[in-house]
């Protein structure tokens, strides 16, 4: 044979060894695509059923079962006023301007203090519970003056030998001293409506008949005339007396107002010197602080007084103790113009039911007006129970109620138990009929798809 003959055929060999070797990649490939896609019906079916179920558990404990109610709150003082202007004492005043602001939004004061000036006019504070509706004027009578001329004594400006609650000469000379302490000079009372002031013409009729009484005596006038000076004279004395019994230093309605107690604290101040006394100057409040929260329908019946609480302010990071109070037993109604003070004021629409929190020690000033969490300890077990998760208890037709143990081999076991206490998502069980169940024991609360979903059913 030939050399070229022998090349020819070594080439075709070569050749149906290529086409074999890629005919055997395409029937492979051809497997994989039948085995990965091409299913049988019997596959398709066992495919399309549900992964198998991942039991969810948890242990059984020993321990105090504790019922809480946790809601919201608000940080407020007993009392909260608005200085609101009230015209001004100050004569030859076209209107109310704020001519000086003395204290600032979240500063504590004491009582006796100025808060602002209107019209170059104080207001100041005093300690008293009653508000003040009228001008305290020498010769006025009242429970107002009463708590006036404590709040003077309060401050040391001794009222004398004036009778408690009329307002008098002791009186008169303890507001001239509190006016001189604050560097203001009183507003005097008894002028006229004309502008006259009745005290200067009380004692011009009084020289006026004593002149008179003394012409007839010394013109050795008749008895009658003589006696008729001297009742003149007497009449003039007994109208100055009555004059100067209602005049001197008073204390105007619009530059007072009483709080309870001091420190108290400014909570806003909205007056700015050179403009218009508006509606309200400032708010301040005073007293303990206090907690007032709200309940729904559904908890109002768990929280009583006395029960503990726990108060946290989330602003500063600030834990307090305190107890229950009070629990209204009527829904909260706010008022439609958010006006008012209490409970009644700080609770939006439907918040339901007011409860307040007395705090076991006073609380920090810096909380006040503060939005807080209120955690309420409304029920607890006596002593240490067993306690399983509620999700774990199950009710059968025949009114039994029972657990299911699930034990290190996987295998479950029914425990009938008689469920007691629940709060905070558990319950308190006792086995029943001798049944066994410990504290570490594993309950069935529910089942996850085994997909890893996080579904439980």
């Amino acid at each position: 044979m030939s050399k070229q003959g022998e090349s020819s055929g070594l080439t075709r060999r070569r050749r149906s060894l290529t086409a074999l070797a890629a005919g055997s990649v395409v029937l492979v490939g051809a497997a994989l695509w039948t085995s990965a896609y091409v299913k049988s019906p019997a596959q398709a079916a066992a495919e399309a059923r549900p992964p198998a179920p991942d039991v969810l558990t948890a242990p059984v404990e020993r321990r105090v079962l504790a019922d809480t109610v946790v809601t919201r709150g608000t940080v407020s003082a007993s009392q909260m006023v608005d200085i609101a202007p009230a015209g001004t004492a100050a004569e030859d005043v076209a209107r109310p301007v704020v001519t000086k602001v003395m204290v600032r939004s979240g500063q504590t004061f004491r009582g006796g203090r100025v808060l602002v000036e209107v019209s170059g006019r104080p207001v100041f504070a005093l300690r008293g519970e009653l508000p003040v509706y009228r001008d305290l004027k020498p010769g006025s009578r009242g429970d107002d003056v009463r708590q006036l001329q404590k709040a003077l004594r309060d401050l040391g400006h001794g009222t004398g030998a004036d009778t408690a609650g009329t307002y008098g000469p002791g009186t008169k000379q303890a507001v001239a001293a509190l006016y001189a302490a604050i560097g203001y000079e009183p507003v005097t009372a008894g002028g006229g409506k004309d502008g006259a002031d009745p005290l200067k013409g009380a004692r011009d009729e009084v020289k006026s008949a004593q002149r008179a009484l003394d012409q007839l005596l010394g013109d050795k006038a008749d008895a009658d005339e003589i006696r008729y000076a001297r009742e003149d004279l007497t009449e003039a004395k007994t109208a100055l007396a009555e004059a100067e019994a209602v005049s001197g230093p008073m204390v105007p309605a619009s530059e007072v107002v009483f709080l309870s107690g001091f420190p108290a604290r400014v909570d806003s101040m909205t007056a700015k010197v050179g403009t218009a006394a508006g509606e309200k100057l400032a708010t301040v409040s005073a007293g303990r602080l206090v907690v007032t929260g709200f309940l729904g329908a559904q908890e109002k019946d768990l929280v009583r007084p006395g029960q503990k609480v726990e108060v946290l302010s989330e602003v500063y990071g600030q834990e307090l103790t305190g107890t229950v109070g009070t629990v209204a037993d009527t829904p909260t109604v706010p008022e439609a113009d958010g006006g008012g003070d209490g409970a009644a004021a700080a609770a939006p629409a439907g918040q339901g039911y007011a409860v307040t929190v007395k705090p076991d020690s006073a609380l920090p000033a810096r909380l006040a007006g503060q939005d807080v969490r209120l955690t309420v300890e409304a029920g607890s077990s006596d002593g240490k129970v067993l306690v399983v998760p509620v999700s774990a208890l199950s009710a059968g037709a025949d009114a039994r109620t029972t657990v299911t143990v699930l034990d290190g081999s996987g295998e479950r076991r029914r425990v009938e138990v008689r469920p007691g206490t629940s709060g905070d998502g558990y319950t308190a069980v006792t086995p029943v009929g001798g049944a066994r169940l410990a504290a570490g024991d594993k309950v069935v609360v529910g089942v996850r798809s085994a997909a890893g979903d996080g579904t439980a059913r």
